[in-house]
């Protein structure tokens, strides 16, 4: 009873001092920190040349004297080629390491023990990034290939499905839940419309929104649709949207948890030929919609939403403007091929069976083919440190897009964006599409 009376006593206090009862909880965030900072603030050199970094341990913002560090420095992603250690001696200590003798990325990584505990960081450099070439093949039949793919697509109506949901409505927005069909009869892209309330008469610009990467519980967003521009968000699992959260968590734990890999061997089976053909169908679907501008369409995503940005784009010449952050699947064979890959970073085993016919047929369905291809003004994000979708492998699909485009480089983000480089894209898409 005690126990029990004070369980009550505690669940008490938290209600009426949520602050301190906050306050005591652990914070994501490392005591101790590793600092590396490059001799340039671009943190970009010329292929050959010698980059300097200043290494620091810091604690509570001050440098921690006579600390052994010990580092590694070689291509991202790939096998260190140096290593060695270093002592902060008052605080400081510098390194220098030889560079890149071609284009690309490389990584300097930074691990120190205080006080029985270990920590690390590390930075990524780039040695002439515009430069790097890609080691994707385009296959001579690409365009047949895809060009074929859609228009068999095509022969399967629409038939779409919108479903209002008021209780996800705005007093300026409706809310759909829609269904279309695909590739096929019963094979359906599901998505979450956004609209204007006020559309009789009105034509309005509209972009697609596809994924990341995973099976996620998606929820839409309305901030487009009170600026006047129309927005479908679409899965690409083939799954209806309004389920329980717990069904997506479950799906991509299990049953679904492989999918970039699923049937791979096969250009005509693999997992995202229906997912690829669903984002040119998604811009069918908008198409479609009577209060929709078929000359201001878009697309933007990110990681897997990125990816699929730019092969939407690739295929689909009426999309006028797109952004894409840290698109992956980019140069997917890149592992097997001396360099590295893109999420899902597959092809690293060199064991892996039948390797050689899974990566001819990932060039069918390697973003850096689909860039090649984009007519789409485009903005671009790509962070150096990112290592899901490293940056040798994003400048390589960037750099042979021919189209009108921008690029925004925060160096020290990773596979995620600063929420004003999120703005920034943001409002670059809202203004082109509604410009007059």
């Amino acid at each position: 009873m005690k126990r029990f009376t004070l369980l009550l006593l505690a669940i008490f206090a938290a209600a009426l001092f949520p602050s301190r009862a906050k306050a005591q909880g652990s914070i994501n965030r490392n005591y101790v920190t590793v600092q590396l900072s490059p001799d340039r603030d671009s943190w970009e050199y010329e292929p050959g040349q010698t980059v300097t970094f200043t290494v620091s341990v810091m604690r509570e913002n001050v440098p921690l004297k006579n600390v052994e560090v010990n580092y590694q420095w070689g291509e991202e992603m790939l096998p260190a080629l140096e290593t060695g250690s270093l002592n902060t001696g008052n605080g400081t200590a510098t390194l220098k390491v030889k560079g890149m003798k071609k284009p690309g990325f490389m990584t300097c990584r930074a691990d120190v023990t205080v006080d029985g505990r270990k920590y690390g960081n590390y930075i990524t450099v780039g040695f002439a990034p515009g430069k790097i070439e890609t080691t994707t093949a385009l296959p001579a039949d690409f365009r047949e290939f895809w060009d074929k793919t859609i228009a068999d697509a095509r022969r399967t109506p629409l038939e779409p499905l919108l479903t209002l949901v008021p209780e996800k409505c705005t007093p300026t927005v409706d809310y759909y839940h829609v269904r279309f069909q695909n590739n096929r009869p019963g094979i359906y892209i599901y998505g979450i419309l956004c609209v204007p309330k006020e559309r009789e008469g009105k034509k309005f610009p509209a972009p697609m929104n596809p994924p990341g990467a995973g099976v996620k519980y998606l929820q839409g967003d309305t901030s487009y649709a009170q600026q006047g521009v129309v927005t479908l968000q679409i899965g690409i699992h083939g799954i209806p949207l309004d389920q329980d959260e717990q069904i997506y968590r479950n799906l991509n734990n299990n049953g679904l948890g492989y999918y970039w890999a699923y049937r791979n061997d096969d250009r005509d089976t693999y997992y995202y030929k229906n997912v690829y053909t669903g984002c040119v169908r998604a811009m069918d679907f908008l198409a479609s919609l009577p209060y929709v501008d078929d000359q201001r369409l878009g697309v933007f995503g990110g990681s897997q939403g990125g990816a699929l940005t730019i092969v939407t784009a690739g295929l689909d010449p009426r999309v006028k403007f797109l952004t894409a952050n840290y698109p992956a699947l980019c140069q997917i064979g890149g592992y097997h091929k001396g360099s590295v890959g893109g999420w899902p970073g597959i092809f690293r085993n060199p064991e892996e069976n039948d390797i050689e016919r899974k990566v001819a047929v990932s060039e069918y369905y390697d973003v850096v083919n689909f860039a090649r291809f984009v007519q789409a003004e485009g903005y671009y994000c790509l962070g150096y440190n990112d290592r899901t979708c490293p940056p040798t492998t994003t400048y390589a699909a960037y750099n042979v897009v021919t189209a009108p485009k921008l690029l925004l480089t925060p160096r020290d983000s990773a596979h995620w964006l600063y929420p004003e480089h999120r703005d920034v894209l943001k409002t670059w898409l809202i203004e082109q599409l509604t410009r007059q």
